[in-house]
């Protein structure tokens, strides 16, 4: 059952009801009722997986055999062990790639290679994604390079670099195209042939399975002791990278990034420690919300307007000295992207707003040479997520334009892509993130096609924006230990979002706004008053001028310390009178 808000265009979508589920849930897990009823909604139905979920261990990651080529990898990296060779480590320039780069790097360290790091600028990626890496791998004798987070689309570069004798293996998690790279090895769980069981993961997750499996190749062969190097140590680097990537937090990436979280809040890197204080984050309690709404982007910022290599460097640091200034730099650049990506966002919503008939489209396809290209995945992100529909973000810099494309769930674009592919110079991703490099004069054909597909494959209710609503709930359920009750659902993140309850209140008091833009409602049920806040919601406030108003909140609860108090409150996502 479906109805739509008379205070907001979401259509609130109510979970179906299956008391007998709901009963063997209970009986089996001595769950609260509504932790049961979230379950049902998420689409669990048996046991066993629901088990798997709320209890999920390292034991149960899958073996990093699994992957196609990992022994070839694996091999060609002890051949550089024995033989005393160097070895190019070179990861992507956003947190994912840094992540990746740093665990190879600290790890391939580990057990007695000599490792160097690259990861590309943006006047890198201008020229050729490997071009500058090749350079550095020559000019420092290295033998092989290991890509981490890119390399699966780079045909020319790898064919370029086997040429000049030197080795490739490539690790990666974007969606190849028809071709694969000629490499001595190529690890991606999204290949057509893969046997691995989880093409979700990130491309740190990837860089984690080639550190696991040649751990155990060493255990294996007595050439050095599991104890020796302890894979839980690399985990923070995984969860970072996982979240700032939006890995799905279902199935294994879920355990990397749960016990990942526990490594973060305990962090021995010395870098980190200084950016989470830059960040002003209470550690013991760090949450994938802090990491993607105030770590991530400070390091992004580096890939976006900076040297992203000094993002490898902060997580690599031993120094707190230079730790310090590192942090320090970062917040300084995450303010200038903030300032640059503000200005951008402005102007196209400005433009949004004289030109309405842009929303008649089932996609918004922009484009400009005003706007800096390191900031557009973040506004692409925005308008889609805002507008409830695909939307393309092109910045033009001398003739070539670089887009980055945010879709929705009904909409996969990498077919689309791929039937325009002659318009396009390159293109790569996922199938709801990508990136492509279009000539300037066939923006224009792209766009018109891009928005045809739109209109042809979405209809109305596809662009409306749902809230999936979890379980009905009472105040008096609202306890400390319902919410102790709810960890087990965590780590929240994309595709295992925060539940969200809803129940029938009054509210108590007019609602007042708190800070710039934000609502507080009282609201009152039976003989208990709980807070809400309603974040960005303060233009609401005149329909809630009111005492004693009947609403149906929809909402999120959380546990708030202020001023050593702790109560729980509610973060209201939508409501109706």
């Amino acid at each position: 059952m479906s109805e739509i808000s008379q205070e907001s265009d979401a259509i609130w979508v109510y979970p179906e009801n299956n008391p007998v589920l709901i009963q063997k849930i209970i009986g089996e897990f001595n769950i609260h009722p509504v932790t049961a009823q979230i379950l049902v909604s998420r689409g669990f139905t048996e046991l066993e997986n629901i088990h798997s979920f709320l209890y999920a261990k390292l034991p149960q990651l899958h073996s990093p055999s699994l992957f196609l080529d990992m022994d070839k990898a694996v091999n060609r990296i002890i051949l550089a062990r024995n033989k005393k060779q160097r070895i190019l480590v070179f990861g992507d320039n956003d947190v994912d790639g840094m992540t990746g780069a740093a665990l190879l790097t600290e790890f391939i360290q580990k057990i007695g290679i000599q490792v160097f790091y690259y990861v590309p600028n943006r006047a890198d990626l201008k020229e050729s994604m490997l071009g500058h890496a090749l350079e550095f791998a020559l000019k420092n004798n290295c033998s092989l390079i290991i890509t981490v987070d890119c390399g699966i689309t780079a045909l020319k570069e790898i064919d370029e670099i086997a040429g000049k004798n030197l080795d490739v293996i490539v690790t990666d998690h974007h969606e190849p195209t028809s071709k694969l790279p000629h490499c001595l090895a190529t690890l991606n769980p999204k290949l057509i042939n893969s046997s691995y069981p989880n093409r979700n993961l990130t491309g740190v997750g990837v860089a984690f399975k080639l550190a696991h499996a040649l751990l155990n190749y060493l255990a294996e062969n007595q050439e050095l002791l599991s104890r020796e190097i302890d894979l839980k140590d690399f985990l923070d680097l995984v969860a970072l990278g996982t979240i700032a990537d939006m890995g799905s937090l279902i199935g294994e990436n879920r355990i990397l990034v749960r016990y990942g979280l526990e490594t973060l809040r305990k962090t021995k890197r010395i870098g980190l420690a200084k950016l989470f204080d830059i960040c002003d984050l209470n550690i013991s309690n760090l949450t994938p919300l802090d990491i993607g709404s105030k770590v991530a982007p400070r390091l992004n910022s580096l890939g976006r307007i900076a040297d992203p290599k000094k993002g490898v460097e902060l997580l690599l640091c031993k120094d707190p000295t230079t730790a310090s200034e590192l942090a320090k730099e970062l917040d300084l650049y995450n303010l200038k992207r903030q300032k640059i990506e503000r200005k951008a966002s402005n102007e196209i919503e400005e433009y949004i707003a004289n030109n309405p008939k842009i929303l008649s489209d089932r996609a918004i396809v922009l484009h400009s040479d005003k706007w800096h290209p390191g900031i557009i995945p973040i506004i692409s992100a925005r308008i889609a997520k805002q507008y409830n529909r695909p939307c393309i973000i092109i910045a033009i810099e001398d003739g070539i334009g670089k887009g980055s494309i945010r879709t929705i769930s009904k909409f996969p674009i990498l077919p689309i892509l791929k039937q325009k592919g002659e318009l396009l110079v390159n293109f790569g991703g996922h199938n709801f993130a990508a990136g492509l490099t279009i000539e300037k004069d066939n923006i224009e054909s792209f766009k018109k096609h891009f928005i045809e597909q739109a209109n042809l494959t979405l209809n109305d209710q596809d662009i409306t924006t749902k809230l999936y609503l979890d379980a009905r709930i009472d105040f008096r359920d609202l306890t400390f230990d319902f919410m102790e009750s709810l960890r087990l659902l965590e780590p929240h993140g994309n595709e295992n979002p925060a539940p969200l309850l809803y129940t029938d209140a009054k509210q108590s008091w007019q609602a007042k706004v708190v800070g710039s833009s934000h609502l507080k409602i009282f609201l009152q049920q039976s003989d208990r008053t709980l807070e809400g806040i309603g974040f960005g919601m303060s233009e609401k406030q005149d329909i809630l001028r009111k005492k004693n108003i009947d609403l149906r909140i929809v909402f999120t609860p959380h546990i708030n310390t202020f001023l050593k108090k702790t109560s729980i409150q509610l973060y209201v996502k939508d409501f109706k009178i």
